[in-house]
């Protein structure tokens, strides 16, 4: 019998849970899919519809619009990876080793959990890194923040913030640097393959540099 990562999500993020059928489950799959493939911006119900063989009503028996879509895929991913780092890190002693594996986690590329059937999170990586940000960056976003659209992004950010703290428990800025690490994993990441005058990482090398570069951003911040 095969393990189930279960992810607590946001109820106000649908309206019917997607977890508790299979054809929301499809939703979840193929929307991963098409997103990834095609861009958010394109993305619509109708073509979510064609690719699983059902109606564009029936997808909105699930999500009220393709923007909470987005919403609950990028807060999945991130409960996904809190559950990655607590697991993954709790038997490692040393503080500083801990926070150097978390910082490998995030600017790692990602492999696909055999133990989430319908969610590839490979391709959730890259949506994440492509489309991530316009989950937040909108005009309601002080809307979606009341309905604690973002809890999950603030879990992880504070688990990380914690292991900050286990490094140097005087640091003044442990929320904020956590964010930072996060979103410059992805950023870097993204202009690393489109942007790469933005970055002095050689295409080769790749995600060994970021790795670098995010530890020396890191311990030079908190050591200070």
């Amino acid at each position: 019998m095969k393990l189930e990562v279960q992810i607590k999500m946001n109820e106000t993020l649908y309206v019917r849970d997607p977890e508790q059928s299979e054809l929301g489950k499809n939703i979840i799959k193929y929307s991963i899919l098409l997103i990834q493939k095609k861009g958010f911006e394109v993305f619509t119900f109708k073509k979510l519809a064609e690719a699983i063989g059902t109606t564009e009503a029936s997808i909105y028996r699930y999500f009220e619009n393709k923007h909470k879509l987005l919403v609950y895929l990028i807060s999945w991913y991130w409960g996904w990876l809190e559950f990655q780092i607590i697991y993954q890190t709790k038997n490692v002693q040393d503080s500083k080793a801990k926070l150097k594996q978390v910082i490998t986690l995030l600017a790692t590329t990602v492999q696909d959990d055999i133990m989430t059937s319908h969610v590839d999170e490979s391709l959730l990586n890259q949506i994440l890194i492509s489309e991530g940000c316009k989950s937040y960056l909108t005009k309601h976003v002080q809307e979606d923040n009341k309905q604690e659209f973002f809890s999950p992004y603030k879990d992880l950010c504070k688990t990380v913030g914690e292991i900050i703290l286990e490094c140097n428990i005087q640091y003044k800025y442990p929320q904020s640097l956590a964010s930072t690490i996060i979103e410059v994993a992805h950023l870097q990441n993204f202009f690393l393959h489109n942007l790469p005058a933005l970055t002095d990482f050689d295409q080769t090398k790749k995600e060994d540099q970021i790795i670098e570069f995010l530890n020396n951003l890191v311990f030079s911040s908190i050591n200070n």
